[in-house]
């Protein structure tokens, strides 16, 4: 399912204009992005949570080369899914 996808169903279903539903969607997905910006977990109880994982530095190996390289540390997106949508999709 693709974003528009998701705003055709989002407007069906609600009975609201398409332009409403992306604009929706839009909002909800720019504030899950400065909640995690600010290291705060977003958890949407049924569905899962949204927070920020730290992935320490390490070597790595460049797969054409076989040389080492180092790979910095960084932060990534994580989505850990409820026990409701676990179940859902059995």
């Amino acid at each position: 399912m693709t974003k528009a996808d998701l705003i055709e169903k989002m407007a069906d279903e609600a009975g609201i204009s398409k332009a409403a539903a992306g604009t929706a969607l839009d909002s909800f997905i720019g504030g899950i992005k400065k909640a995690l910006k600010k290291g705060t977990k977003v958890t949407l109880v049924g569905f899962g949570t949204f927070s920020v994982s730290k992935r320490k530095a390490r070597k790595g190996r460049n797969p054409r080369t076989g040389e080492t390289i180092n790979i910095k540390a960084a932060k990534v997106p994580k989505f850990t899914s409820g026990k409701a949508l676990k179940e859902a999709i059995k």
